[in-house]
Formats: structure tokens, C-alpha cells, sequence
């Protein structure tokens, strides 16, 4: 299974939402990874024919989506980034309805539906109304009705977004196993959600691709930038905060340990660290301080 985006371009008016977008998916999670506004929306609305390229191709095992029509429909899932449920529905009968939509034979439909139910682990949940559901399990349930149709590819837009620590790595763990047999692509701008789960990321930023390739490739791009400083005094943490990329400000009694991302040592007594997928996120996306005080 293959699909290939051929140098895709977009606009909203003046505004170059896409530009010249070019990548190859294959089996696997792929993270689409760029901060608000860098076109990832707008990428996924046109892989799932929203929007229709104003230039460039998309191609689903070499045919172009565009004479397949409806029939492109039948391999692929899409969970968006504000899924609509019924809250008077519950998540059985929100799912069964899903499949009627979609066209779905009722006995393949009902037996389709158990099955999912089992996989998100909401089987003992089915009769809950949805409104009564939590964030992650709503989560869980965009995800069986993004996969009733048993999709070569699976599309998700910011699938996290909102979800406590414990239902992210929940998750991540789901979506992880669902790469195993088809395409997953997931976009965030939240680093973690794919770091460890991703066969490969794709770097967005307003509108072009800057780099793709596995996480720990993308760390490595990023040797010899990324470094350790101690500090005694606050006012030292802000003059960094201010003048480089900070990904992280440490605080261990009256010291503190900031984590910076700069070409060149940042001072005398900076020390070279491993750097991680999100150092190389900052490299790119960081504008002035982007800090977490931990």
C-alpha cells in the first residue's frame, strides 16, 4: 500500500497553506509534526478530498484519488481534529448508525462494531451515552468509526489534543498498533505523541516539508546543538530564555539546569548533551524561548 503526495499546493486567498508537498506513506505510523498554522489541516483535507489540490497530485497505489472517487473513500479513515458525536447516542448505537452512513451491510456492520468495541476497550462501555464519556474515551470511539471500513489508511488531526497524560499513552499504544497493518498519519505539534511510536516524521513548516526521515535520524541532524547549563541566579534563566532556544529550565534547590538548542556553545561552562526529537522540533520551530519549568 502506497500513497504519494506530488508536489501539493494550496492557498487561501494570498495565504500558501501548502506549498509544493511532496511524500511517500507507506505501511507504518508516519507523524506529520509542525507548529499551528504550518499547513498540517489543510494537508489532511486534501488527502481526504475536503479540499482538492489547486496543484500536484495525490496518488493511492499509483492511481491518482481523483479517478477513483468515491471508491478512494472505501480505504480510508478520518478522525478530525473536532470530531461531532451524538450525545444522546450511545457509543454502540453511535457506531451501528456510523456504519449505516457509510453504507455498511448490517450483519457485517454488527459483528464489525463488536469487534472494534473489543479493540478500543469499550466493550463494557457500549451501552454509556456518549455524552457521558470522557475526552479519551470520545477519542476512542472517533477511532472504531475512523476504522469500520477496515482502512489501508488512517488519517488523524491533532487525535491528543485535550487528553490527560494517561489516555495519551493510552492512545499512543492504540495507535502504534494500528500501524502494524496499514498506513497511520498522525499530525500534532505535540512532540511526545509520536516520538516513539512513528516510523518516520515529517517536518511541516508553512507549507513545505523541511525534512522527513525516522526520530532518531532527525535527533541526530541536531548533534552538536544541544547542551547543558547550569545557573545560579533567575535573572541568568530569563537573560537565556531571551537570547537562545530553551527547551527546558530544570530546578534542583537554588539551581538551575537549562537545556539549550543553539549552533554554537551558548557559554564557557555549557556541556554537549544527546539531543532528542524535540530539540530538533525547537531547532526548527522554536521562536525565541520555548520553555517548560519542570
Amino acid at each position: 500500500m502506497s500513497l504519494q503526495i506530488d508536489k501539493v499546493s494550496f492557498s487561501y486567498g494570498k495565504k500558501l497553506a501548502l506549498d509544493g508537498f511532496s511524500a511517500t506513506l507507506e505501511n507504518g505510523v508516519y507523524g506529520l509534526l509542525g507548529a499551528n498554522g504550518a499547513g498540517k489541516t489543510t494537508l489532511i483535507s486534501v488527502l481526504v478530498k475536503i479540499l482538492a489540490p489547486q496543484q500536484g497530485r495525490v496518488f493511492f497505489n499509483g492511481t491518482d484519488i481523483r479517478e477513483l472517487g468515491q471508491k478512494y473513500f472505501d480505504h480510508i479513515g478520518y478522525l478530525p481534529q473536532s470530531p461531532r458525536f451524538y450525545n444522546n447516542y450511545t457509543i454502540q448505537e453511535f457506531l451501528q448508525y456510523m456504519a449505516a452512513v457509510k453504507g455498511m451491510d448490517k450483519k457485517v456492520a454488527r459483528e464489525r462494531c463488536s469487534t472494534l468495541l473489543e479493540f478500543v476497550n469499550l466493550a463494557d462501555e457500549k451501552k454509556k451515552k456518549i455524552g457521558s464519556c470522557s475526552g479519551g474515551m470520545k477519542q476512542r470511539v472517533g477511532i472504531a468509526q475512523a476504522m469500520l471500513n477496515d482502512p489501508a489508511v488512517l488519517i488523524l488531526d491533532e487525535p491528543t489534543a485535550g487528553l490527560d497524560p494517561l489516555e495519551r499513552i493510552r492512545f499512543r499504544n492504540l495507535i502504534s498498533r494500528l500501524g502494524e497493518s496499514r498506513t497511520v498519519l498522525l499530525a500534532t505539534h505535540i512532540v511526545p505523541d509520536v516520538e516513539y511510536i512513528a516510523r518516520e516524521i515529517l517536518l511541516l513548516k508553512g507549507g513545505k516539508l523541511l525534512e522527513q526521515g525516522t526520530p532518531a535520524d532527525l535527533a541526530a541532524s541536531v548533534k552538536d546543538c544541544v547542551w547543558e547549563l547550569a545557573v545560579d541566579k533567575e535573572e541568568q534563566v530569563t537573560q537565556y530564555m531571551q537570547t537562545f532556544k530553551v527547551s527546558n529550565v530544570k530546578q534542583q534547590a537554588s539551581q538551575y539546569t537549562l537545556r539549550i538548542v543553539h549552533t554554537d556553545k551558548p557559554a564557557p561552562d555549557a556541556v554537549p548533551v544527546v539531543p532528542t526529537l524535540e530539540d530538533a522540533y525547537l531547532r526548527h520551530f522554536g521562536e525565541g524561548s520555548h520553555a517548560d519549568t519542570v
